[in-house]
C-alpha cells in the first residue's frame, strides 16, 4: 500500500515535470536542456519520496530523454551499460566469493583479537574489522555479518559477574554504533566500497574524459578514513560512553572460541583470498602494468579475476565443484548497478544538452564567495540531506549541477565534487539514515535517541574533518592543476 508521503510524490513529479516543459523560459536554456531538467526533477520527486524503488525510479531517462527529446534512446541506455557498471559488478562478484566461503568472517575475528582484550581496544578492533571488510564488500553486508559476533562479545560481557548492568548497557550500545558507523567510514577508502564514490568516478569520466583509477582515490581516500576511524573511535570510547571498568578478560576468550569453531583455512578460502589479493595488487599497481598491457584498466581487472572464480575447482562438493556458480549472482545487488547507470544518464544528458553551462552561467556570482565556504556548504548540506534520502540518489542528482557550478566559479571541480561524494556517508544520526545504522538499530539496544544523540556530534565532526581535508590535502594528493576541467 501507498503511504500518504508516497502518493504525494507520485503525482508531484510529473505535475513539476509538466509544468517546467509548460511554462519555465529564460534566456539560453534551450528544449533540449529544459527537457533534462524536467525529468532530472520529476526523477528527483520520486528518489525523495521513495514512491516506488529508487532503482526503478532509475530507469525513469529511458523513458523521459527519448520522448521529449532530450538525448536520443541509444544514447541513453549505453549510459545504464558504462564500464564502471562493470568493475563495480566485478567487484560484487569477489565480495560475494568472500562471503559465501566465509573469509570475512576469519578476517574479521582475526582483526578484533590482535587488537587487545579491554573495552576500548575491542571496540577498536571491531571498528577496524568493520572498516577494512567494507572497503571492498557493501556496508550492509559487512555490518550484518558483524552483528552477531559483536551480540556475542556482549553476551559474554553481561555474563561477567565483576561487571554492572549499567555497564553492560553502555558497552552494548557504544559498541553497536561503533559498527555502523565504522561500515559507513571505511566505504570511504575505495572506489567500490559505497555507491556514492561510484557515482562519482562515473560522473568525472563523463564529464571530463579523466578515468579515477583505485589507487588514486584511495590515496585519499584511506587516509581520511583513518582518519575519521581514529576520531569515532576517541569520540565513542572517551567522551560519548565513557567506562569504570576497562577490563574484559571473557571478550578475548569468546573471540578464540569463534575462531576455533571456524577451524583451518578451508582450501575455498586460501584460493578466494589469493584471487582477491591479487585484484587488489593489480589495482594498486595497475600504472606499472600499463607498461606492459597499455589498455590495461581497473574494469578489466575486476572482470578478468571475478571471471576466474567461476573457472577455479573446489573441494567441496555442494558447490558444484567451482568457487562461484551462477546461482551465486541471484545475491548481487543488481538494483544498485541500475541506479548507478541513472545517474550517469543524467551526467550524460547534463552535459550534451547544453543544461550545463547554462546553470553555470547563473551561478557565476558565486565568483565572489570563499571557496572554503563554498566546500562547507556542500558538505553541510548533503550531509543533512542524506539522513533522509538516499545518498546515492543524492550524489546522483547533484553531482552534475556541481559540476556547472565549478566551471561557473571558475574552480576545480574536484573540489566540490569530492566534498559532495564524502559528505553522502556521513549519514550518522537516524537509523533510517543508511543501512548500517538500520542493522545495528535492529540489535534491539539502541534507541533513536541514543543514535540521534550521539550522531549529531559525529555528525559535525565529519563535516570539520572533511571540509579540513578537501581544502589543505586534495590538491597535494590529486596533484591539481591550475587550470580548470573543460566540460564534455
Amino acid at each position: 500500500m501507498f503511504s500518504l508521503k508516497n502518493i504525494i510524490g507520485l503525482i508531484l513529479g510529473p505535475i513539476l515535470f509538466s509544468l517546467i516543459l509548460i511554462f519555465v523560459e529564460a534566456d539560453g536554456l534551450s528544449y533540449q536542456s529544459k527537457c533534462v531538467l524536467a525529468s532530472t526533477v520529476w526523477m528527483a520527486v520520486w528518489w525523495i519520496f521513495e514512491c516506488i524503488p529508487i532503482y526503478a525510479t532509475a530507469l525513469l531517462p529511458i523513458i523521459l530523454f527519448p520522448i521529449t527529446g532530450a538525448m536520443d534512446l541509444a544514447t541513453t541506455t549505453a549510459a545504464y551499460g558504462h564500464k564502471l557498471v562493470f568493475l563495480f559488478l566485478g567487484g560484487f562478484l569477489i565480495a560475494l566469493a568472500i562471503e559465501k566461503w566465509n573469509l570475512h568472517k576469519r578476517l574479521a575475528l582475526n582483526i578484533i583479537r590482535a587488537t587487545g582484550s579491554n573495552k576500548s581496544k575491542v571496540i577498536l578492533g571491531f571498528m577496524l574489522a568493520t572498516a577494512f571488510l567494507s572497503m571492498w564488500i557493501s556496508n550492509t553486508a559487512t555490518s550484518i555479518m558483524i552483528l552477531p559476533v559483536g551480540l556475542a562479545i556482549i553476551s559474554q560481557l553481561k555474563d561477567d559477574p565483576k561487571t554492572e548492568q549499567n555497564e553492560n548497557e553502555i558497552f552494548g550500545k557504544s559498541l553497536m554504533i561503533a559498527i555502523a558507523y565504522s561500515a559507513s567510514i571505511g566505504g570511504m577508502a575505495t572506489l567500490i566500497g559505497t555507491p556514492p564514490n561510484m557515482v562519482l568516478a562515473g560522473v568525472v569520466e563523463e564529464s571530463y574524459g579523466i578515468k579515477l583509477n583505485m589507487f588514486e582515490w584511495m590515496k585519499f581516500g584511506v587516509p581520511l578514513s583513518l582518519l575519521l576511524l581514529i576520531i569515532c573511535w576517541t569520540y565513542l570510547t572517551k567522551i560519548a560512553f565513557k567506562f569504570k571498568n576497562e577490563e574484559f578478560s571473557s571478550g578475548r576468550d569468546e573471540i578464540r572460541r569463534q575462531i576455533k569453531k571456524l577451524g583451518k583455512f578451508s582450501n575455498e578460502e586460501i584460493k578466494v583470498l589469493m584471487i582477491f589479493s591479487l585484484t587488489a595488487f593489480c589495482w594498486i599497481f595497475r600504472s606499472s602494468i600499463e607498461l606492459i598491457l597499455p589498455m590495461i584498466d581497473d574494469t578489466i581487472i575486476a572482470i578478468f579475476f571475478a571471471l576466474s572464480l567461476f573457472i577455479i575447482p573446489t573441494k567441496n562438493p555442494k558447490s558444484q565443484n567451482k568457487i562461484l556458480v551462477w546461482n551465486d549472482t541471484n545475491k548481487l545487488p543488481w538494483g544498485i548497478l541500475i541506479l548507478f547507470g541513472g545517474g550517469m544518464a543524467i551526467a550524460s544528458a547534463f552535459g550534451k544538452s547544453g543544461l550545463a553551462l547554462w546553470i553555470a552561467d547563473l551561478l557565476q556570482n558565486l565568483n565572489n564567495v570563499s571557496l572554503f565556504l563554498i566546500i562547507l556548504t556542500i558538505v553541510t548540506s548533503i550531509n543533512l540531506l542524506t539522513e533522509v534520502t538516499s545518498n546515492m540518489a543524492t550524489t546522483a542528482m547533484l553531482l552534475p549541477v556541481l559540476v556547472t557550478i565549478a566551471l561557473a566559479i571558475e574552480v576545480h571541480p574536484y573540489f566540490l565534487l569530492v566534498s559532495a561524494t564524502l559528505a553522502a556517508s556521513c549519514a550518522f544520526m537516524l537509523p533510517i539514515s543508511t543501512p548500517p545504522n538500520a542493522v545495528v538499530f535492529g540489535s534491539g539496544l539502541l534507541k533513536i535517541e541514543d543514535m540521534f544523540k550521539k550522531g549529531v556530534w559525529m555528525n559535525l565532526i565529519s563535516i570539520i574533518t572533511i571540509t579540513l581535508m578537501v581544502y589543505y590535502v586534495l590538491p597535494y594528493i590529486f596533484e591539481m592543476a591550475n587550470e580548470l576541467l573543460p566540460v564534455n
